[in-house]
């Protein structure tokens, strides 16, 4: 139970006095008691540092009596011995109007604060029964003022009296209400609002408009008719007794809660409501007897049993009970208003008899949580942290933190291992303590008192297969269903089990309190909660929902390289929340350096990847492999063993390559690629297809390990190996190109030239090195002619081609390694010479040596097209036909003709060719030069082609040039219709009869000046 409040008796009647205490009243220091005689007596409390004027005993201090005086708690100061003709039954002051109002003889009286002297008897309050006040400020509904309203509500057997105060000042008027039966209760619900207990309901009253609401509720409550909502049919204990056996009817009550919520009780009847009459639809509290008297002191409800002699104390949201504290004779129980005193807030209350008054002493609220932790009543701890003010506590975001921790610890001893793992998710439990409480198998060196599984049992599989058929069947108390398979391990049963409190003390917070909790379970039940066979599963199932949490909520802060985020360095930006909810995760140091911060953040993201890659190799290894495909913090080691003893091999070569161990993931793809046969674990892994799509995905900055191990994938398959150089990747395209080709220069000199044509034609790179190489390249494949599936015409063909398009590589050095008598490499020596401008001597390769006059045709042409202009001028086209300027500089079609007829010996002319050009080229030789080269000996008639495509040259000038002159005439008469006519079109151009209308206010579209009678000129449209 809770050690909430401690009794202390503070006012003690004599026996000689025969008095009897009637009511009491506090506020401030003063204590005032009202007694059967009629009398005041007035107190005042001293507030002691040792409780209840008991002096503390120091270490060292003999066991004589002090010659000190003893402190005394109250002090009498006063008695008022003719304050009233009869017993004072109620007591209350008006703080604001310095009143004390007192119930007496049925009489409501109203008293100075000061001297207790009577001021006036309210004589409409003849037959009171009850009386309440209250105090607020109220805010004028005209000016909109705040002023200070003091009520006074009496009861009048069914008449309700009202009297008000404004700023200390009774108003005159009066307020009367008659309601259906007697009053027996009152109680302020708000400052404009008070609850009537009646005989037989209740009833909630609104003092400004006197309106009147019935509060519907169960059982002796008062419900609507026909409505049975009470425990025992609408009839209590108490009722039951006074109808059978002559026994009074029990008192209606009621108290204020927290803010806005109230309780109605009566008999062993309750009711739970807002400030508006509403119910909150809460249980009812568990009374075995009805309670005397009801009130609240923050944050506990309390209920007097007076038959019982007990004083109880429970919560008021969970209702469970406490306390209890024994207090003989006890009938009066008096709670300070909050407007009044702050006692109520924690610092204690009254309770009284008819010879004494106890003063009841709260213990500080961390004592009080601890205090239920310790006993563990965690739920009962958790209900009050909620209920304080932050203020009142120590940390109470950490202390609610910490708790719910123990409490979701005690769930995962009880079997419950979706709920224990939801609320360690929803506090941000560190990981490591959350692992703690799992097997070696699943946190390793962590939970090193537990043993090691074999994850290999051939039971294991058939426990995991009848979990999750059970989890998707929607069971989530598996472990409670069946009888559980067996044992994962025989020895594990010999093992004990972590405690909730073992795992708190190893990730222990500081705080002495939480760490001395005592063990809850023995010996037999630690046994009994070893996780094993389908628990264990169960309970890996729900931890991988808690890691995934947790390495998302890492993520905000490392990158996926393991660097710490800038927001993270840049501590000052971060709020308290932010800081806290980062601490939550870290494995617990005694350093607060900034770098020893980051070195916990990244083994508490080792831990928590390590941890879920355990758990989904142990429950689901299908998942295992998405986990290591993406940026990891797993440990190596730990994942390389597990693969290797699982032979999941190809999961295991993920994993190097998410971790950078490109090395080991190759060397491992090389023995399974290169082996004979393929392995029944690995069948994916054999071939070169594996490595090649590895090494495609390594950057450009691996070159060298890259070469190093797509050797064999290439020699192997070279069609696929060359996927490595040629994909259409950035991997591939950034790789460094001349280490490339000396790489595949050593394989074969095919590949090479494949790479090359890539290099050139796909990437478009213009750099002389590689056009130079591919010529080269060619050359020397040229020479192997001898050689096995040597193809002489398709290198042939390949160099000629890429001479012609190419003009990046070096002309002069090319040539050199061109020779002059080797037939194959007379039309590469050709083009070569076109491009370094020797075309006479191209012309004579192509005339004389290749003896093709279709090819020495063809290259004229393509110099011809290359040098023309592509349009020809107005100022060319105007040029008198008979003009030839051509004769200064002859084409190359004249250079042609005159190796056909003017051969160097000891060649011969070729009067077929020759005439072939003259015909289809004559208009593009000088005439003069042309003419002179034609011997005398040739017949006219065999020129009648050239010069009819002379005059039809000629002929086509003129009229182009006629064709222009009578085009360019229309669009000048065209322009000048424009300008005189203008377009006849509306609010088109007027031409040169367009009117423009000046006046005073027209003004230069350019400067802006007026015109006046300035010249004006107007411009077109």
């Amino acid at each position: 139970m809770l050690s909430a409040f401690t009794a202390r008796p503070i006012i003690e009647l004599r026996q000689r006095d025969k008095s009897k205490i009637e009511s009491i009243l506090a506020y401030g220091d003063r204590l005032l008691v009202g007694l059967n005689t009629g009398s005041l007596r007035v107190y005042r409390v001293n507030d002691l540092n040792d409780e209840a004027g008991f002096p503390v005993k120091k270490a060292g201090q003999n066991d004589r009596p002090s010659s000190q005086p003893k402190a005394k708690l109250v002090e009498l100061l006063r008695e008022q011995e003719k304050f009233s003709k009869y017993k004072i039954e109620q007591l209350a002051i008006i703080k604001e109007a310095n009143t004390l109002v007192s119930l007496s003889n049925s009489y409501v009286s109203v008293h100075d604060l000061q001297t207790y002297e009577l001021q006036e008897t309210l004589t409409k309050t003849k037959g009171a029964s009850a009386f309440a006040v209250t105090s607020n400020i109220i805010k004028d509904a005209s000016s909109g003022i705040p002023s200070i309203v003091s009520r006074l509500a009496v009861a009048v057997k069914r008449h309700l009296f009202l009297w008000s105060w404004h700023d200390s000042e009774l108003s005159s008027e009066t307020s009367e209400l008659t309601l259906v039966t007697g009053i027996k209760t009152l109680i302020w619900a708000s400052g404009t609002s008070l609850i009537a207990g009646l005989s037989s309901s209740y009833v909630l009253v609104q003092v400004e408009t006197l309106n009147v609401t019935d509060i519907i509720g169960p059982g002796s409550i008062g419900g609507a008719p026909g409505q049975d909502g009470g425990r025992f049919g609408g009839v209590g204990v108490a009722s039951m007794s006074y109808m059978g056996m002559g026994g009074m009817v029990p008192r209606p009550l009621a108290t204020r809660l927290s803010e806005g919520e109230l309780l109605l009780a009566k008999d062993i009847n309750t009711l739970f409501i807002d400030i508006n009459g509403t119910s909150l639809g809460r249980r009812q509290i568990p009374w075995s007897v009805a309670p005397e008297a009801i009130g609240y002191s923050y944050p506990f409800l309390l209920a007097l049993q007076a038959t019982k002699g007990t004083l109880e104390v429970r919560n008021p949201e969970s209702l469970s009970l406490l306390q209890t504290i024994h207090l003989t004779g006890a009938s009066h129980l008096h709670v300070p208003q909050p407007n009044v005193s702050l006692a109520h807030a924690g610092k204690g209350f009254l309770v009284s008899s008819d010879r004494c008054v106890w003063r009841m002493a709260a213990l500080g609220y961390d004592v009080q949580i601890d205090e239920l932790v310790e006993n563990a009543r965690l739920d009962e701890a958790l209900s009050l942290l909620g209920m304080l003010e932050d203020a009142l506590l120590k940390d109470k975001n950490g202390r609610l933190r910490e708790i719910k921790m123990l409490k979701a610890q005690n769930l995962f001893d009880q079997h419950k291992y979706r709920a224990s793992l939801s609320l360690f998710t929803e506090v941000f439990a560190p990981p490591e303590r959350v692992i703690r409480l799992y097997p070696r198998i699943i946190a390793g060196d962590l939970s090193a008192s537990f043993p090691e599984h074999d994850a290999r049992d051939t039971n294991q599989d058939f426990i995991r297969n009848e979990v999750w058929k059970e989890s998707f069947s929607g069971n989530e108390n598996i472990s409670s269903t069946k009888d559980p398979p067996p044992n994962v391990n025989e020895d594990a049963a010999t093992q004990p089990t972590i405690s909730a409190e073992t795992a708190i003390k190893k990730a222990a917070t500081g705080r002495d309190d939480i760490g001395s909790t005592k063990r809850q379970l023995s010996e037999e039940n630690i046994a009994s909660n070893q996780l094993e066979g389908k628990d264990l599963i169960t309970a890996t199932i729900e931890l991988q929902g808690y890691l995934v949490d947790a390495r998302t909520r890492l993520q905000r802060y490392l990158n996926p390289d393991g660097t710490v985020k800038e927001s993270l360095s840049n501590t000052d930006s971060h709020t308290t929340g932010d800081k806290q909810a980062f601490e939550t995760l870290l494995i617990p140091s005694d350093g607060n350096r900034e770098d020893d911060r980051e070195h916990r953040l990244r083994e508490t993201a080792r831990l928590v990847d390590t941890t879920l890659f355990r758990a989904f190799m142990f429950a689901n290894p299908a998942l295992a492999g998405p986990l290591f495909r993406r940026p990891n913090f797993c440990d190596a080691s730990v994942v390389n063993a597990k693969l290797l003893e699982t032979g999941r091999f190809n999961d295991l070569v993920d994993f190097f390559f998410g971790k950078g161990l490109h090395r080991e993931a190759l060397d491992l793809l090389k023995k399974f690629g290169q082996a004979e046969e393929e392995n029944e674990l690995a069948p994916q892994l054999h071939g070169p297809h594996r490595t090649v799509a590895y090494l495609q995905n390594l950057p450009a900055e691996m070159i060298d390990l890259i070469l190093e191990f797509a050797e064999w994938p290439v020699r192997n398959d070279p069609n696929l190996g060359m996927e490595i150089f040629l994909a259409d990747s950035e991997n591939a395209e950034t790789l460094p190109r001349l280490a490339v080709l000396d790489f595949l220069k050593t394989i074969d000199e095919k590949l090479e030239l494949e790479y090359l044509d890539h290099v050139i034609n796909e990437l478009n790179d213009d750099s002389p090195d590689f056009h130079s190489r591919f010529i080269m390249v060619c050359l020397k494949g040229l020479k192997f002619k001898d050689a096995e599936g040597y193809d002489h015409s398709a290198w042939k063909n390949k160099l000629v081609e890429f001479l012609k398009s190419s003009r990046h590589y070096e002309s002069w050095k090319i040539l050199r390694e061109l020779s002059r008598d080797d037939p194959d490499l007379y039309e590469a020596r050709a083009i070569v010479l076109g491009n370094m401008q020797e075309h006479r001597q191209a012309l004579d390769i192509y005339v004389f040596k290749l003896k093709d006059p279709g090819k020495a045709e063809e290259y004229c042409n393509q110099i011809y097209l290359a040098k023309s202009p592509s349009t020809a001028t107005p100022v060319q086209l105007r040029r008198s036909p008979t003009s030839d300027t051509e004769d200064t500089a002859p084409s190359i079609y004249h250079q042609l003709l005159s190796l056909y007829l003017s051969p160097p010996p000891p060649y011969k002319p070729q009067w077929a060719p020759a005439l072939n050009i003259l015909a289809k080229h004559g208009s593009r030789l000088p005439a003069s030069s042309t003419l002179d080269l034609i011997p005398e000996i040739l017949p006219i008639k065999d020129l009648e082609s050239y010069f009819s495509a002379r005059i039809r040259s000629a002929n086509t000038k003129v009229y182009e040039g006629r064709l222009v002159a009578g085009l360019r005439k229309t669009v000048d008469v065209e322009s000048e219709a424009k300008l005189r006519l203008g377009d006849d079109r509306p609010g088109e151009n007027g031409g040169r009869n367009r009117r423009v209308v000046i006046t005073d206010e027209r003004v230069c579209g350019v400067c802006h000046k007026r015109f006046g009678g300035s010249a004006i000129k107007v411009l077109p449209k």
